[in-house]
Order: C-alpha cells, then sequence, then structure tokens
C-alpha cells in the first residue's frame, strides 16, 4: 500500500499468478510509482468493509521500500527479468 498526493491510500493486490513468478517486493517496486514509499501488509489487515475506503488512512513512516524508477509513472520500462528477479529496463524515448 502507499499513499496518494491528495491524501488517499491505493492498495495493490497481486494475482496468485503473479506471485508465483515474482517476489511481493518486485512486483511493488515496478507498481508503486517511482519515488514512492509504500509498506508490504497482510491482506488479512486491510479491512473488508470497503464502505469508508475513502477515508482510509495509512502511516508509512517505516515503509519496506520506494517505488523504483521503472513502471508506474516512470519513462523506464521493464522488458524483461534477469534470473536473479531483477528487472531489465529501458528509457522510453518516445
Amino acid at each position: 500500500m502507499y499513499s496518494t498526493p491528495e491524501g488517499g491510500v491505493i492498495i495493490l493486490i497481486p494475482t496468485s499468478e503473479c506471485l508465483e513468478n515474482y517476489t511481493i517486493e518486485a512486483i511493488a517496486l515496478k507498481d508503486v510509482p517511482a519515488g514512492v514509499p509504500f509498506q508490504i501488509v497482510d491482506v488479512a489487515d486491510v479491512p473488508s468493509d470497503r464502505t469508508f475506503r475513502a477515508a482510509w488512512e495509512a502511516d508509512i513512516t517505516n515503509p519496506d521500500g520506494i517505488g523504483a524508477n521503472y513502471g508506474a509513472g516512470s519513462r523506464n520500462e521493464v522488458i524483461g527479468w534477469n534470473e536473479d528477479g531483477s528487472p531489465i529496463v529501458r528509457e522510453v524515448t518516445e
């Protein structure tokens, strides 16, 4: 999860297929916008009642990571993965 500039909270829940191929950390680095701190939480800790979702807040003072400079909101894109799980990145020039 991560906070938006407007004060909202974004919760990303990867599919089981995605988790079979990539670590939760690799997914977060790619999907959280560049430079944005994120926290990895257990899905059981996310409220199941979404009625007041717009009022959710997140304390990410001790982040698990920072969105990488590729993927969401970046001029770089992942074009493949190395055997060690690290991304192969190229700059988008178009």
